[in-house]
């Protein structure tokens, strides 16, 4: 039984707010913006579905705030969206070498619809040891062979335990452009912001040999916030990034 002479939990309010653009979003609202007020001119009649594109593509560039679960061990899903596929595959060729990884892992592929946050954040804090960029297709990200055919970029990174997570940003069906926002080198926390993908693509993790995969196919994973894979059984908190 919990003793009442220990002093209260410190907390605070947390009240939910409405998520901001982010950056690379800007411009693409300002055109949807301009072209709404142009097409206006011609014909009253497409203003609301302008207005509705506008607030679509304001929408698909939220960048809302998670509280992300600390914990050694802990591996956060890099992306929001449906998981599609859990199984055992050799490494990708570009994840390969000193720096990466290598073997047969558990890889988890994460969908991303249009409707999902596509602001990508790393899985594990820890040094960046390699980001590789290979162009290609843009087949539908579901399939399994866009892991190896369609515009994809990789990551590595190495935790302050020696454990390293490699995860790939695939472009997709409607996707045209693969942002990272970090290089080799870069020191990240669990849960920062690394990439972005435009509009609609898929994200694949490599969980570690040791590590036992914490989510099943069909569940929705939130970037930065849902544990997909843990070595261990330390207990987890949660802060905000």
């Amino acid at each position: 039984m919990a003793s009442l002479d220990k002093p209260p939990v410190e907390t605070t309010t947390v009240k939910w707010r409405f998520p901001a653009i982010h950056s690379e979003g800007y411009k693409f609202v300002a055109i949807a913006v301009g072209l709404t007020l142009l097409l206006t001119i011609v014909s009253n009649v497409l203003f609301w579905p302008m207005v509705g594109l506008t607030a679509w593509v304001a929408i698909f560039f939220r960048d809302p705030v998670r509280a992300t679960p600390q914990g050694p061990g802990l591996i956060v899903a890099p992306a929001d969206g449906l998981v599609t596929m859990i199984e055992r595959v050799p490494v990708p060729a570009e994840l390969d070498g000193p720096n990466g990884l290598s073997g047969v892992l558990t890889r988890v592929s994460i969908f991303m619809s249009v409707f999902d946050v596509h602001i990508n954040r790393t899985p594990i804090a820890g040094t960046v040891r390699q980001v590789v960029y290979v162009s290609g297709k843009f087949l539908n990200a579901d399939l399994d062979k866009a892991s190896e055919e369609n515009e994809r970029q990789y990551f590595v990174v190495e935790g302050h335990d020696g454990r390293r997570v490699g995860f790939t940003q695939i472009a997709g069906l409607v996707a045209r452009r693969i942002l990272g926002f970090v290089k080799s080198g870069d020191i990240v926390a669990v849960g920062q912001r690394i990439g972005l993908i435009r509009f609609g693509s898929r994200v694949d993790v490599f969980l570690p040999e040791d590590c036992v995969c914490q989510v099943a196919l069909g569940q929705r994973s939130i970037a930065g916030e849902t544990v997909i894979g843990r070595a261990g059984g330390a207990p987890v908190t949660a802060v905000a990034q």
